[in-house]
């Protein structure tokens, strides 16, 4: 790819986003990672389009507040980048205006700088402006989700959320076990400390390159890890991982049994069977089957025979993903309010399909990362509604606001022997 400044491959982000609607992440792979840019400028280019996009509706808010005619799209993105590096980078001014009017086309740089230096006029007052507005449009949220936030948790908790989301995500690695001991991990990696009441777990400043090549360690959030503890994996037993793309779960399972397990992993798509392979590989995961499947059209038969029935089930279940938006930055902008009872509907089909693959006295553990009681706690009442073959034993949660990790939800169940 050419070479090309950070701001216009963040404005090609931001545009691609726009117009084809793709996530983020493939987005990124093919703009920012892959270009041609100092490690500095690729930050900045990341910072840029990942920070437009968490503020989307407090920066148009400031555009409206600048240009009371219509603002055509194109012309929109180039004053969001503008407006971001002006308002919330604290960008020095000229470098600011001076490369952002560089992006437009000719004709609408006249344009773009007047509206850009207007701002930088009225700057306190069109701050002072964005603080009076209601939290949405301060925190750029849908209006929907701040709502039902601040029912389900409270006003303060849900401001509190608000701000969480729209701050950089720290990176969590976990130490692999099954491939060194936490000793030797430290020694090697003396600059690492780990977290209080995770010790297991690190935080680090940038990607460990070398340890994660090793299989040292694995980029994963503590909040992943309560669904495992839930799962209570055994040696010697059979394991069923139903949605275990990208893995992260599955490997902590492995290294709670030592490799002493049979472990089947499937998920739906082939890339990210491809993504486990390797991830279990790396990690040294002696993992007993890895297959594709979507549960929601299983085949006939997934296993020959009752033989095959397995002991625990983890059922990672595909949700909406708000106990991650601050990693997952367009998540906001693409929920709806039907999206959490589709999500549901979803997830207790999935549900009634693994359980017929777990032994009587089995365990199953439902767990997302969703934040929404209508995948949650709803999905656990309608499964014991319809399964009473299963009790359930216990819940956990983990809440930004009130834990500092990403959100997440588990249920375990017992089915009746």
């Amino acid at each position: 790819m050419a070479r090309f400044s950070a701001r216009r491959i963040a404005l090609r982000a931001l545009r691609t986003w726009r117009k084809e609607k793709r996530f983020v992440g493939s987005i990124v792979s093919e703009f920012i990672a892959k270009v041609e840019l100092t490690h500095p400028d690729r930050a900045f280019a990341f910072e840029l389009f990942y920070g437009v996009l968490r503020n989307l509706t407090l920066l148009d808010f400031w555009i409206s507040s600048l240009r009371s005619s219509q603002v055509d799209t194109d012309l929109r993105d180039i004053l969001r980048l503008g407006l971001y590096q002006l308002f919330l980078l604290k960008t020095a001014q000229h470098a600011a205006v001076h490369e952002t009017v560089d992006l437009a086309p000719r004709r609408q740089r006249t344009i773009i700088n007047g509206i850009l230096r207007a701002a930088i006029r009225r700057s306190a007052e069109l701050i002072a402006r964005a603080d009076a507005q209601p939290l949405f449009v301060r925190t750029s949220h849908p209006e929907f989700l701040v709502e039902r936030w601040a029912q389900h948790f409270g006003p303060q908790q849900a401001e509190d959320l608000c701000i969480w989301n729209n701050l950089p995500p720290p990176i969590y690695a976990r130490i692999n076990l099954l491939r060194i001991d936490r000793t030797e991990f430290f020694r090697i990696y003396p600059e690492l400390r780990p977290l209080p009441d995770h010790p297991n777990f690190v935080k680090v400043s940038s990607l460990p390159t070398a340890a994660l090549e090793q299989g040292h360690c694995y980029i994963q959030d503590p909040s992943t890890t309560i669904a495992c503890q839930l799962l209570d994996p055994k040696p010697g037993e059979r394991i069923l991982d139903a949605c275990g793309a990208p893995g992260g779960k599955t490997a902590l399972i492995a290294e709670r049994v030592k490799n002493r397990a049979f472990i089947a992993a499937f998920d739906r798509e082939h890339r990210r069977i491809c993504t486990m392979r390797a991830n279990f590989q790396r990690l040294g995961v002696q993992i007993g089957s890895v297959a594709q499947c979507d549960w929601l059209k299983p085949p006939r038969s997934v296993f020959p025979s009752t033989d095959a029935l397995f002991d625990r089930v983890l059922l990672d279940a595909p949700c909406s993903n708000t106990g991650v938006m601050r990693r997952r930055v367009d998540v906001r902008w693409r929920l709806t309010p039907a999206d959490f009872v589709r999500m549901q509907e979803r997830q207790f089909a999935i549900m009634r399909t693994v359980v017929r693959f777990l032994k009587p006295g089995g365990v199953v553990v439902y767990s997302t990362c969703s934040l929404e009681p209508e995948e949650n706690e709803d999905v656990v009442r309608k499964t014991l509604t319809n399964m009473s073959i299963l009790s359930l034993e216990e819940e956990k949660r983990s809440l930004p606001f009130r834990d500092g990790f990403d959100g997440a939800f588990a249920a375990k169940f017992i089915r009746s022997a």
